[in-house]
């Protein structure tokens, strides 16, 4: 887990306030498919394989980054587009 802390005054107001938590997972696209399931919101997909961010039901903003070592195993959300704002 990564508590990323992004509040820089010379940045625009919504980069300025950009903080969240990152958790390291063994496979991004299971976890993101868990989450839809779970009524999550994939702001940001894992094209890549290896990060993607996502929106709570309750609104807090995290992301999912794949575990140094592992490999993405299914490239099943490679077109799903961006949805709203992370």
């Amino acid at each position: 887990m990564e508590l990323t802390y992004n509040w820089i005054p010379s940045l625009t107001p919504a980069a300025a306030t950009f903080g969240h938590l990152a958790y390291a997972v063994d496979n991004i696209y299971d976890t993101c498919n868990a989450s839809i399931a779970r009524g999550v919101t994939i702001n940001r997909p894992p094209r890549d394989g290896r990060m993607a961010f996502i929106r709570t039901p309750d609104g807090i903003s995290s992301s999912c980054c794949r575990r140094p070592g592992r490999t993405a195993a299914s490239r099943t959300l490679d077109s799903m587009p961006n949805t709203g704002a992370w």
